[in-house]
């Protein structure tokens, strides 16, 4: 007579159902060693991304110390007065700029002459400097005095880079007319 199979004894060769399957023999080894490098993989691949995003958005302001301020080429239009402002990273790293300087214009005792320039309005970026690298804040006011008279004409301009509480005074001969003294953010396309 044949046998009734009991459910609860595994046919030979195989291993009943609802237990865990036992590795002998180098296939644990191998297959932790496998699993761990996965896992390993996986998160740094999952890392690098925010390491790098964590790198580019830890770049420091730049301080007045890093910076070289000077002054472009004056050019007119239209009836207006632009006059570039240079910032140049000379420090060894990079830095980084976003928004709009503080500029006035000083008599030769450094008495303000004036209101401080307004803003221009313009949106604006962050701008990243590579040391040795410039970007520029444009500076406008009237070419005369074109609806309305000219202050007297100032010795320096005190700049606050943005973000800085610290100015440079910078040698420039400025004179604001028709009560237009503006200032365009920080960038690198010479915008205003």
């Amino acid at each position: 007579m044949f046998q009734k199979p009991n459910p609860t004894t595994p046919a030979p060769g195989r291993r009943p159902a609802g237990l865990p399957r036992v590795l002998r023999g180098r296939a644990p080894a191998t297959a932790l060693a496998a699993a761990l490098l996965g896992v390993t993989a996986a998160g740094t691949a999952w890392s690098a991304t925010p390491a790098a995003a964590r790198t580019t958005a830890a770049t420091r302001t730049c301080a007045v110390s890093d910076l070289y301020l000077s002054m472009g080429a004056k050019e007119g239009a239209a009836g207006s007065l632009y006059w570039p402002v240079r910032f140049t990273n000379t420090s060894t790293t990079a830095c980084a700029l976003r928004g709009y300087p503080g500029v006035s214009a000083l008599d030769g005792a450094h008495h303000r002459i004036g209101p401080a320039a307004k803003r221009s309005g313009r949106s604006y970026a962050t701008v990243t400097l590579s040391p040795g690298r410039s970007a520029s804040a444009v500076l406008r006011t009237t070419n005369g005095p074109v609806g309305g008279p000219c202050e007297p004409t100032g010795t320096y301009l005190q700049i606050y880079p943005p973000a800085s509480r610290t100015a440079t005074l910078l040698p420039a001969p400025w004179k604001t007319c028709s009560g237009v003294f503006q200032t365009g953010p920080v960038n690198t396309d010479g915008g205003f």
